[in-house]
């Protein structure tokens, strides 16, 4: 193969500064690269090109009022302010609380595996205490979720107690549209959902303070003192 030629050369040379080159073509190509004064120019002159992408960037804050125009475009009607499961902000808040709940979560997943028996490896989702509501009113919880999808058991992690006029109703938050109930649980113990397509239309699942049968509507009515996106 005729590595002289430029063509060539800058195609090869392309790659390996990227890194798409990999495996035995980038090894061969290291190999070639004291040989060939063709391969090293071009090779300096992509480096080169891409040196500005490595420097580092000032994180910049975005302004809120970006934030509520984004809202806006994204979600609500002329006039009419978003829902809280709508909110860009919400979700934005609470990112921050999720990842490090994260960390603990390997002894927390082996704990949960073995109460979905048949089910190795379940998938783990943090709903992570709500910093939009008075610190007193936060709640966070752990889920698991069967491989088949028909079994979710929460875990609370972040304790919050409602009296009796209080009950606490986990929901799944639609990409679209308005959330649907998957029942009532316990702020101290394990609480378990069965039921088909748990995941199927689901982007996350939140946590609200409710009447003690559940919200009279449809829909939460209370604070929502936990918040937690699916990401698979």
């Amino acid at each position: 193969m005729d590595y002289g030629r430029s063509v060539l050369a800058d195609r090869l040379a392309a790659e390996y500064s990227l890194g798409t080159l990999r495996g035995g073509a980038r090894r061969r190509f290291e190999a070639l690269l004291p040989a060939h004064p063709a391969l090293r120019a071009a090779t300096a002159r992509w480096q080169q090109r891409l040196a500005p992408l490595d420097s580092p960037v000032a994180a910049v804050k975005v302004p809120r009022r970006v934030w509520r125009k984004i809202e806006r475009q994204l979600f609500a009607a002329p006039g009419t302010p978003p829902r809280w499961w709508q909110r860009v902000g919400l979700w934005r808040a609470t990112s921050a609380l999720a990842g490090s709940l994260v960390l603990g979560l390997g002894v927390m997943a082996v704990k949960l595996q073995t109460q979905l028996p048949g089910d190795p490896s379940p998938l783990v989702i943090v709903l992570a205490a709500n910093a939009e509501v008075s610190q007193g009113q936060r709640a966070s919880f752990v889920a698991s979720v069967s491989a088949d999808g028909r079994a979710l058991v929460v875990k609370p992690l972040q304790g919050l107690t409602p009296d009796a006029r209080r009950a606490l109703e986990l929901w799944a938050i639609p990409p679209q549209g308005a959330p649907r109930s998957l029942g009532l649980l316990s702020a101290a113990g394990t609480a378990k959902v069965l039921r088909a397509a748990l995941l199927q239309d689901t982007a996350a699942f939140a946590v609200s303070v409710e009447p003690p049968g559940g919200s009279p509507t449809g829909v939460p009515t209370g604070p929502v003192v936990s918040l937690g996106k699916l990401d698979i």
